[in-house]
């Protein structure tokens, strides 16, 4: 692991090879160092090409140094580049499917570059809060332009290399190679053997006509679209001095702003959600190369709003599906709302007609369970009653093949009763999709008792394969994401009885990041969803405390949007939410008949109790086992229920707050009478960091 030397005739060939994206740790890194030493020493090789083995060039920095001593070891990245800069002897990087972060800045630093066509190219840094420090912002303005460079840097998004080398007077490509890259790579280099002087990206000269006015135009843009996020101003800060000042200058200044931005709050809550993200698939006790099992037909039980949303994740990603319904007039409107979100798509240019016509080509509607009988895996999306649920279950045990998975979209219900409703508890899984299905990034993988090993592992694939961000939970009720939100919505509703209106709340929690506020978010979803656990809820769990205000507002047909009115009015047609004189004397009455004088709440005690009630929730969670890493409650958090990225997850906030001040808060609000004094007693798990001064990460 590291990178590979070798003699082609005259041209001595690099290698990278750290799978699985030839990451440039610290024995890559040694290793090049080491061949273009040799290569400059050999009076028979007279080029030296740069390549990467596998499926792509370079990836950039290697994560699993990402914070270690080894990360910034000598060779590091910087010298590196120097040491290809003054090689005596051309080198040419020969870039192929993935040329990335401090791949490109590597490849930067040779004299030439050849690329294979369809190679993605980024410098993604600021999807993690920095910015290239390895000379991007200097070396990329100077061969695709200012604009072309800044735009690709404060993005971050990936750009063919064809696209690129399409450009007007770029200097990023000197050829695109169709055939065999390799081979292509070596006789240009032959090409250039007697090339002198040999060109230097730095030694180009960087300019723009405007350069004053485009800087503060891309500035107000940065700070319109991306206010939270300290990286995307800096990027620009940062290109600017590529056009006003001397290379080495800007190339200070670039490393200044690196380092300063890695200690924001911003980066380290981005790069938590980064490594949060690619640790979810992994799961403790289900070895990586667990081999699954296949999957190419699936089947989707129910064609409603869930079922159709499910459905279409399957069609994106050319999986055949098989839609199942009870009734023909249920099948017809399931069809007409898939094709119709299709076509709303290709209407707003996100989607070619042809793509419509396949992806519903690989739809197969039908009324007979027999029609599913060889799918590898079924979906169940029926209505949220587990007599329901039997029912479905019953039957799939009896009609589907042996070996195919069965799957639950329960959002609550208990994943280990419906396993028993089979003689194959071991094929049952719960997966948890969040509305819409086609849209939202989460997946709650549900791990039933018996849940099979090589199940997980066919779930987390095929999750990928639809672009989800799947996430492992055990089974309780409400698993991760549904039983700490409980928590956060019942302190929303004290935070009503004690003064605060519907909209205080929302707008404190919105102002403190979150996609929408709890009112807001319980008349979108329909508040009868709510209304229905609770009554649940009052039976099986009569100690836990409720505002009242909640039921008042549903015994009242307030529902919501899909009513025209909820805790906020709602005007035909429009989802604005205008606040409401009839619940504001509602909850007034109830606060009234509960003895409570109105208190002013401050807008940090509203956005601490919500999210600390989520923390606390999180802490018991942790402990009881049913998620395995505090990552992924973040991750859940982050692409399931509109948590701000920029603050990392609900846990990483807690850390970066400090335990020892959330448990402090927490106690104040134990001695709140109001409020819920037993749920305040801080989780074990939490208490237990808090006093030995350790973090949930």
């Amino acid at each position: 692991m590291g990178a590979r030397y070798e003699v082609r005739g005259q041209v001595a060939v690099i290698t990278l090879d750290n799978p699985p994206v030839n990451g440039l740790g610290y024995d890559t890194r040694v290793q090049v160092a080491q061949g273009v030493e040799r290569a400059q020493a050999d009076p028979g090789v007279v080029a030296i090409v740069l390549t990467g083995a596998g499926r792509a060039f370079s990836g950039g920095a290697d994560i699993r140094e990402f914070g270690s001593p080894k990360a910034i070891a000598e060779p590091n990245l910087l010298s590196l580049i120097r040491l290809l800069e003054d090689a005596s002897k051309p080198v040419v990087a020969a870039v192929h499917a993935v040329c990335m972060g401090g791949g490109l800045e590597l490849a930067l630093g040779a004299h030439y570059r050849v690329a294979a066509p369809g190679t993605n190219v980024a410098l993604p840094e600021v999807k993690i809060g920095l910015i290239p420090g390895a000379g991007g912002t200097q070396r990329l303005p100077r061969v695709l332009g200012v604009e072309t460079a800044l735009n690709m840097i404060v993005s971050g998004e990936p750009v063919k290399s064809e696209m690129l080398a399409a450009l007007p007077g770029q200097k990023l490509f000197d050829r695109i190679v169709e055939g065999e890259l390799l081979e292509g790579a070596c006789a240009f280099a032959l090409e250039k053997a007697g090339a002198r002087p040999l060109p230097r990206v730095r030694d180009l000269p960087c300019r723009h006509p405007n350069a004053d006015a485009y800087f503060q135009f891309a500035r107000n843009t940065v700070k319109a679209m991306a206010r939270n996020f300290p990286a995307p101003a800096r990027c620009v800060d940062a290109v600017e001095a590529s056009v006003k000042r001397r290379f080495d200058e800007a190339m200070v200044l670039e490393r200044e702003i690196f380092s300063a931005l890695m200690l924001t709050p911003e980066c380290k809550a981005l790069r938590h959600a980064f490594f949060g993200d690619r640790a979810a698939s992994k799961i403790p006790d289900v070895p990586e190369g667990t081999p699954p099992r296949p999957v190419a037909k699936v089947a989707v039980i129910g064609a409603g709003t869930m079922g159709g949303g499910i459905t279409m994740n399957f069609l994106n990603a050319g999986i055949p599906v098989t839609i199942l319904e009870t009734a023909q007039a249920a099948l017809d409107r399931g069809l007409a709302t898939i094709r119709r979100n299709y076509e709303a798509q290709v209407k707003k240019g996100k989607l070619g007609a042809d793509k419509l016509e396949q992806r519903m080509a690989l739809l197969t509607p039908a009324l007979d369970y027999a029609a599913i009988a060889d799918a590898d895996l079924v979906i169940e999306a029926v209505f949220e009653e587990m007599g329901v649920k039997e029912a479905v279950f019953r039957r799939l045990d009896d009609t589907v093949k042996a070996g195919a998975i069965l799957a639950s979209n329960t959002s609550t219900l208990d994943v280990d009763r419906i396993a028993a409703f089979t003689r194959r508890p071991q094929d049952v899984v719960g997966m948890h999709f969040f509305s819409p299905a086609n849209v939202m990034k989460l997946l709650e993988v549900v791990r039933g008792a018996r849940t099979a090993p090589d199940v997980l592992a066919t779930v987390m694939g095929v999750a990928k394969k639809i672009r989800k961000t799947a996430v492992v939970s055990g089974v309780c009720d409400g698993f991760i994401g549904n039983r700490m939100i409980e928590q956060y919505s019942r302190q929303a509703g004290f935070l009503l009885e004690e003064g605060c209106t519907p909209q205080q709340v929302d707008k404190a929690i919105e102002k403190f990041g979150f996609a929408m506020g709890p009112f807001r978010m319980g008349d979108l979803a329909g508040n009868d969803i709510g209304w229905a656990i609770r009554k649940r809820r009052y039976v099986e769990k009569p100690h836990l405390r409720y505002s009242k205000t909640a039921d008042l507002l549903c015994e009242m047909g307030r529902y919501g949007q899909k009513t025209g009115a909820g805790w906020y009015d709602y005007q035909a047609g429009k989802r604005d939410a205008i606040a409401s004189a009839v619940v504001e004397q509602m909850v007034a009455q109830h606060r009234q008949a509960l003895g409570i004088t109105a208190r002013a709440i401050s807008d940090e005690e509203i956005v601490h109790r919500l999210v600390y009630s989520l923390v606390n929730e999180a802490a018991h969670i942790l402990e009881e086992g049913i998620a395995s890493k505090s990552s992924d409650i973040d991750m859940v958090y982050l692409t399931g229920y509109g948590f701000p990225l920029w603050r990392g997850g609900p846990l990483c906030y807690a850390d970066q707050q400090g335990l020892f001040n959330v448990v402090q808060s927490m106690k104040r609000f134990a001695a709140n009478p109001h409020d819920d004094a037993a749920f305040w007693q801080p989780a074990p798990l939490l208490a237990r960091l808090a006093a030995e001064g350790r973090s949930f990460t």
